[in-house]
């Protein structure tokens, strides 16, 4: 698959600061529904179908165009500026 996205060049190695919660939710007390990776960052969020769009504040605020789904058997990424699909990556391992 050829994606058109420049942002692909920005993608660093990073492991994601969660797995298997949001953690800006998990602060709140709140709830969220899937969750997406900052491929510069690792920062994770909750995905537009969440109360809270954790991944696209985190998006607006840093400026960050890429991340990954980080849920089970998915291999995907989005671009918010392009607002393209973007070839799946594997996600580094958790730093210990």
């Amino acid at each position: 698959m050829t994606v058109d996205c420049p942002h692909l060049t920005e993608v660093v190695p990073v492991a994601p600061e969660a797995r298997d919660v949001c953690p800006q939710c998990v602060a709140a007390g709140d709830s969220w529904v899937h969750l997406r990776a900052c491929l510069e960052c690792g920062h994770v969020g909750c995905c537009d179908s969440s109360p809270n769009t954790h991944a696209t504040r985190h998006f607006r605020t840093s400026g960050h165009a890429l991340v990954r789904s980080l849920e089970p058997g998915e291999h995907w990424g989005w671009c918010y500026v392009d607002e393209l699909l973007v070839p799946g990556r594997e996600m580094p391992p958790e730093v210990s």
